[in-house]
This record gives structure tokens, C-alpha cells and sequence, in this order.
């Protein structure tokens, strides 16, 4: 980068910096989504309010079959 390019592309300099920032908490924003782990103790979690009767059987089974297509989901995009 030449030092006319430098001086002329300063002013966007901060722009550059928001989108590089938006892009990082982005990308740490889709890796807590598609974590198996967060997933396996989500489904933990209803499976235990199943237990306990405080979900409905219905309810439960919408819940999981959301978190088990995240799961095949984040698989699929590289995320676990």
C-alpha cells in the first residue's frame, strides 16, 4: 500500500475495524450456537423437565427435534 493509498483510506480505517469486529463476534456467535456440547446439555435439560413434568411430551419433542437439526446443522457447516 502505497502512502497516497495509506492517507486517502484512513478515514475509513474505523469502518474497517467495526466490520472486523462484527465478523469475530459473528463467527464466536454461530460456534456457541452449533457447539455439540451446549446442545447435548440443552437436551439434557428437557429431558430432565420431561422427567420432572414440568414440559409436556409434546413440547419436549418439538424442543429436541430444533436442537438435534442445529446439531446436524452445525455438522454440516463445519461446526462440530
Amino acid at each position: 500500500m502505497g502512502l497516497l493509498t495509506g492517507v486517502l483510506s484512513l478515514p475509513l480505517a474505523p469502518i474497517r475495524m467495526t466490520v472486523a469486529v462484527a465478523e469475530q463476534l459473528r463467527q464466536q456467535a454461530l460456534q456457541e450456537y452449533y457447539d455439540p456440547d451446549r446442545i447435548r446439555r440443552q437436551l439434557d435439560e428437557i429431558d430432565r423437565a420431561r422427567a420432572d413434568g414440568t414440559l409436556a411430551d409434546a413440547e419436549a419433542d418439538a424442543l429436541e427435534e430444533e436442537l438435534i437439526d442445529r446439531l446436524v446443522e452445525g455438522r454440516s457447516e463445519g461446526f462440530g
